[in-house]
């Protein structure tokens, strides 16, 4: 019998293990929502936008729930360690699972690097005199040894790590709203002095805004992780459910609720926000001891936690692409129910970044961050052309598989493309973001054409 549409793409996650439990989704669902970029970029974000920053956040809080929701809706109903690449392929064609797989791949594999600098930054601030790349390597070492073992390390790593990062934001937002409402002893409720003063709430106008936006949008890492991780777990249908319809608490709670008691507490143009970041201002002004180490400690959590999800994610996506046949088959072999392979390359690949880091400062990885910059915004593209296109047929062809409805469909779907052409037409106009854009079109433009003749190939032959 013929293959409906709807079956077309397999499941490509039959090799791998069930390793994670309810309790280790729960977590990474709850706590991969709170990313490194929350910590780290947020206090560019308040020093372009001024308090108005909390109304970037909210935009793009929406934009992001709105992603989740139609990727939570086809994760669902077709689990799989592929995600939204596997769910591309189904809806669009092999050439869009290849384009979204291998950019967001290379996109996590950088990203690695990334977190293991940052990471190595901070631990070499106590430590002085260690060197950087040691400490990366040491990283790279343990993560990769974890993934390369059991998917239950991965797990087991990422229950704690969220665990401190929601347990770290939430002390912070209770002792935010204390201070904001006037009960912390030893200080006074600000009211709306921060907010309406000091420039007013858009001290820098439109496109103060506009920047506050765009540095808002990219903050969101780790949304899809839970997506891929379910494949792996005994209920994923259940655990994708769960994630799904929490998402928009979980970004209004952590993301809005601390940038709305940073920009209430401090001025938005002190000079601590924007070099220290919003959380150790606002510990600083509470007079909390310790407060730049204790958030330092916090920010290495985060990114540590980063470098775990994205080998893990990074080694998914390309496992799934192999069994998909987009890929070299190499990288498909699972052993153990981990694909060790992938996990492997994944990281040497991370690592190779942070040499290049080093190696060619000002030329070769310059050019890979600004390849990376807006991969996000083509996968949510991508996600939400295949619910548009899923959704019709899994109505007509599966209506039971439908657990997580997108909301008002179509309409939401096609505001949220809206919303996303919109922040790509805003890249375009800042000087900063527009090389991101055209140089993450380039690398998108030259997947889609390979992929493109990959399919064309295999139905010729």
């Amino acid at each position: 019998m013929p293959r409906t549409p709807t079956d077309a793409a397999p499941a490509a996650d039959a090799s791998l293990s069930h390793g994670l439990k309810q309790r280790h989704l729960s977590m990474i669902a709850l706590g991969g929502v709170i990313g490194a970029g929350l910590f780290v970029g947020s206090g560019a974000g308040i020093a372009a936008a001024g308090p108005s920053i909390v109304l970037a956040y909210v935009l793009s809080g929406l934009l992001v729930t709105l992603v989740m929701r139609m990727l939570g809706e086809m994760s669902a109903a077709y689990p799989s360690s592929g995600s939204f690449s596997a769910h591309a392929e189904r809806a669009i064609g092999p050439w869009a699972g290849f384009t979204a797989g291998w950019s967001f791949w290379v996109l996590l594999c950088t990203a690695v690097g990334l977190e293991g600098i940052g990471a190595a930054q901070i631990v070499t601030g106590w430590l002085p005199g260690t060197p950087e790349w040691a400490w990366v390597a040491l990283f790279m070492v343990v993560f990769c040894g974890a993934n390369l073992a059991a998917v239950k390390n991965f797990g087991e790593f990422e229950f704690w790590f969220a665990a401190l990062k929601v347990g770290a934001i939430s002390l912070f937002l209770v002792l935010g709203v204390l201070a904001v409402t006037g009960v912390l002893p030893g200080t006074d409720a600000p009211g709306l002095a921060h907010l309406t003063g000091d420039g007013g709430f858009l001290p820098h106008g439109a496109e103060g805004l506009v920047a506050g936006l765009l540095a808002s949008v990219f903050a969101y890492g780790g949304l899809e992780t839970v997506t891929i991780a379910a494949a792996e777990s005994p209920d994923p249908v259940n655990g994708v459910a769960r994630a799904v319809r929490t998402a928009m608490w979980r970004i209004a709670v952590f993301y809005v609720g601390s940038m709305a008691v940073a920009v209430t507490l401090v001025p938005w143009d002190s000079p601590e926000v924007a070099e220290k970041g919003p959380y150790i201002a606002v510990l600083d002004h509470l007079g909390i001891p310790g407060a730049a180490q204790l958030m330092n400690a916090v920010v290495l959590v985060a990114l540590l936690s980063a470098m775990n999800a994205n080998i893990y994610g990074a080694s998914r996506i390309a496992y799934s692409l192999v069994e998909r046949g987009q890929g070299p088959k190499a990288l498909g072999r699972a052993q153990g129910g981990t694909p060790r392979v992938a996990v492997l390359v994944s990281s040497v690949l991370g690592f190779v970044c942070v040499l290049l880091s080093y190696w060619r400062p000002d030329d070769v990885f310059p050019w890979l961050l600004n390849m990376i910059g807006a991969v996000i915004l083509v996968v949510w593209i991508l996600i939400a052309v295949s619910q548009l296109r899923l959704r019709r047929r899994m109505e007509r062809e599966a209506p039971q598989k439908l657990v997580v409805r997108m909301w008002l469909f179509p309409a939401l779907t096609w505001v949220a493309l809206a919303g996303m052409a919109t922040v790509l037409v805003l890249m375009a106009r800042e000087p900063d973001t527009r090389v991101q854009l055209y140089s993450t079109g380039a690398m998108t433009l030259v997947l889609a054409a390979v992929g493109y003749a990959r399919q064309r190939a295999r139905a010729g032959g």
